[in-house]
């Protein structure tokens, strides 16, 4: 690839000029668009238009005006983007269900907490709240640095000199190249608190901090039932999940009846969409304690759920709809963000305080020296002033008779230029007698302002003071006190452990599995004794057959060992000939099914290869909770055979040698993987079968439509490992018992 270098042409490599060229654009999308300023906690977007908005005056006091008008100067002036994107982000800062403390104060249609669509700018109104004002306050008194705008005709500021944790309170959230940033909204008055509490003592932990700001305040309410540990490692890490319950109660009615009433929803869900999937659970008969639903929402959320029955237990019909439903939801917590060099890192909470420290003193160092260089001005020309009325008539006569009085009383009465220009720009008026006391005690009242702003240059503890008393301002203003700052989210007990039976969720029906050899499964509906009208695909027929409930765990066992599980309301259901069992567990195109059971806890299984080897395993270890199955059986250089359920006290095991062995079931060990114990020895060929079966009722194998039973077994008794003899007149050729 050519690159251009004044008149001479440069070839590199594609690959240079391609990581050059993306990098530029991770680090623009990265500092320019995705992670906040951990100073004012706005992304570039959001810090243009509060400052559109600030040169707009629309400030609080004042009317409101179009939000097309807002955008068009952001977009024209500031962000050279689409202006849905700087829309967009306006309509987010005024939705009090997004925003913890909104910086817009939006008239019109901002769109709902359903997840209606905001109305076109042209009809939408906005201006800026209490908080965003408290964000730009000083930003006219050289407390930050501006930069040139896209096109140079303008000044935009690189950050503002909030006055408000804006970061903590109001969070943020993005996606940038090869990092992303999500910060939970917090409460003002809490992150004020801490702040007071590190300023008085710099060393103190995150886990002190917490103890002021004990984790996140969403807009929405809810209830947070994570564990106090869980949220301290998040924290200290910068780094964890946080999870968010919705808030509920029960409400009793007539004839022993109650109903659960949803008043508060987790952070971000959209309620519209919530109640959709809760109904399609419903329909599905996933959620069997759950009678009814309704949206009774006005301003305020009123879902109502009513029970199965008046004896369905509340607490569990709410634990079932936790974990299906959006009704409790997990916040990622990633504290990454730009500090004050414009780079990005993951911060602890005490790194983000100390940042917004930081940034406080250096606002405060700004404005103070801006505020002495005003003063210093003033005082210059109060000095002047003064020394025109101990000179009234010498000043008046230089005024009327000299050309240029400015020169000639700038080096009679040896003052400064800007003080000659003042004393020449006084009007008459001001020349009474009492004009003269009023300058003498305005510069009283300045210098005494400019010693008092002085020390806080100075003195440490007296700037240390001052940051104090702002943040305590700051805290009553916006604090829980006030109806805008009230702590919104509540904390819970963390949810227990403890399982919920799948019949929370499933409705408990009969069913029969059926699996053919071609691997297909499909559920009848009821316990199904004759199996031969079930149509199946052309050459295809039964494999397997087990009556379960759709509440049940079906165990596939493969000849790879692996054990695999579904349950029962997962299986297809319907004339047709199903589904591919393949579609719905990971299982190698080259492996089968080799045995079928619906799970019962407390049983134990005997699992057998080809090779001859095999040992007892518990079956509740055996259930597998992805789809990839879990491995229990090592088959070696075989394949699984098959797998018994553990009934009797002694085994039968017969070879592809036709060789018979029986021996008693305690030889073989209890494992919980591996390849297991030799159960009989083979010259040549595999493992064909193996039965269990209680040694006083004999061993028996099917013959067509019969049984026999062989109940003298003295030959063919022997230990386990041996090689076994042939079996009794009658044996089965296929040497399988069944």
């Amino acid at each position: 690839m050519a690159k251009r270098t004044g008149e001479a042409i440069q070839d590199i490599s594609f690959k240079d000029a391609l990581s050059e060229r993306y990098l530029a654009y991770a680090l623009s999308t990265i500092t320019a668009r995705s992670l906040p300023d951990v100073r004012d906690g706005l992304k570039p977007v959001h810090r243009r238009l509060l400052y559109a908005m600030l040169q707009l005056k629309l400030d609080p006091k004042s009317g409101f005006k179009k939000c097309a008008r807002v955008v068009g100067d952001v977009i024209g002036k500031y962000h050279p983007h689409g202006d849905s994107a700087v829309y967009d982000t306006l309509v987010r800062l005024a939705q009090t269900f997004a925003v913890r403390y909104p910086l817009v104060d939006g008239q019109g249609n901002f769109g709902s907490v359903d997840g209606d669509n905001a109305a076109a700018m042209r009809y939408t109104e906005a201006r800026l709240t209490e908080i965003a004002i408290a964000l730009l306050e000083g930003i006219e008194q050289d407390t930050v640095d501006f930069r040139p705008t896209y096109d140079g005709e303008d000044q935009e500021p690189i950050v503002l000199p909030a006055s408000v944790p804006n970061l903590l309170a109001n969070g943020s959230e993005g996606i940038a190249v090869g990092m992303a940033t999500s910060i939970p909204p917090h409460n003002i008055g809490e992150i004020c608190d801490a702040l007071l509490k590190l300023l008085k003592k710099p060393s103190a932990s995150v886990e002190e901090l917490l103890e002021f700001m004990p984790g996140p305040d969403f807009p929405t309410g809810g209830v947070i039932v994570e564990n106090p540990e869980v949220i301290r490692q998040a924290y200290e890490t910068g780094k964890g999940n946080i999870r968010i319950r919705a808030r509920w109660e029960k409400e009793a009615l007539s004839h022993g009846l109650y109903q659960i009433v949803i008043t508060e929803i987790p952070y971000q869900v959209s309620k519209s969409r919530l109640i959709e999937k809760i109904a399609e659970l419903f329909k599905a008969k996933k959620l069997p304690l759950l009678g009814n639903i309704r949206d009774e929402s006005a301003e305020d959320i009123r879902i109502v759920l009513e029970p199965k029955s008046r004896t369905v237990d509340p607490e569990i019909l709410m634990e079932s709809l936790f974990k299906v439903t959006d009704l409790q939801t997990r916040f990622s917590l990633n504290l990454n963000v730009l500090n004050r060099h414009n780079m990005p890192k993951v911060m602890n909470l005490k790194e983000i305080l100390e940042a917004f420290l930081e940034h406080r003193f250096e606002v405060l160092t700004r404005r103070t020296q801006f505020r002495l260089g005003k003063i210093a001005a003033r005082l210059e020309i109060l000095d002047g002033l003064l020394v025109a009325y101990l000179n009234l008539d010498e000043v008046i006569k230089i005024i009327r008779e000299e050309d240029h009085p400015k020169e000639v009383m700038m080096k009679r009465f040896k003052i400064t230029d800007v003080q000659a220009e003042a004393i020449l720009n006084m009007r008459l008026r001001s020349l009474r007698k009492l004009e003269e006391f009023e300058i003498k005690k305005e510069k009283k009242e300045l210098s005494k302002e400019q010693a008092e702003l002085q020390s806080i240059l100075d003195d440490e503890k007296k700037a240390r003071a001052a940051i104090r008393k702002e943040i305590g301002d700051i805290g009553k203003r916006f604090g829980q006190e006030t109806e805008l700052g009230a702590r919104r989210t509540e904390f819970g007990d963390a949810p227990t452990m403890t399982e919920i039976s799948i019949e929370a969720f499933v409705e408990k029906e009969p069913i029969t599995v059926v699996y053919s050899r071609m691997g297909w499964i499909k559920a009848l509906k009821g316990h199904v004794d004759d199996l031969s009208d079930v149509k199946f695909k052309e050459g295809d027929e039964i494999a397997f057959a087990v009556k379960a409930r759709t509440t049940d765990t079906i165990l596939f066992f493969a000849s790879n060992g692996r054990f695999y599980s579904l349950t029962g309301d997962k299986m297809p259901q319907g004339r047709g000939h199903g589904e591919p069992l393949r579609l719905m567990i990971d299982l190698p195109n080259d492996e089968g099914v080799v045995a079928l059971l619906a799970h019962e806890p407390g049983r134990k299984l005997l699992v057998c290869s080809t090779i001859g080897k095999g040992f007892v395993v518990e079956e509740k270890s055996v259930v597998a909770s992805t789809k990839g199955g879990k491995s229990i059986l090592n088959t070696g250089k075989g394949k699984a055979l098959c797998c018994r359920v553990v009934d009797g006290d002694m085994v039968a095991v017969v070879g592809e040698n036709r060789k018979l062995l029986v021996f008693p079931l305690d030889e073989i060990p209890e494992m919980s993987k591996g390849q297991g114990v030799i159960l009989q020895k083979y010259k040549d060929g595999a493992c064909s079968d193996v039965k269990l079966f209680t040694k006083e009722d004999g061993l028996s194998w099917s013959l067509g439509n019969k049984t026999r039973t062989e109940e003298d077994l003295t030959d063919w008794l022997g230990k386990r490992g041996s090689a076994g003899r042939l079996p009794p007149t009658g044996f089965p050729k296929s040497n399988k018992f069944d």
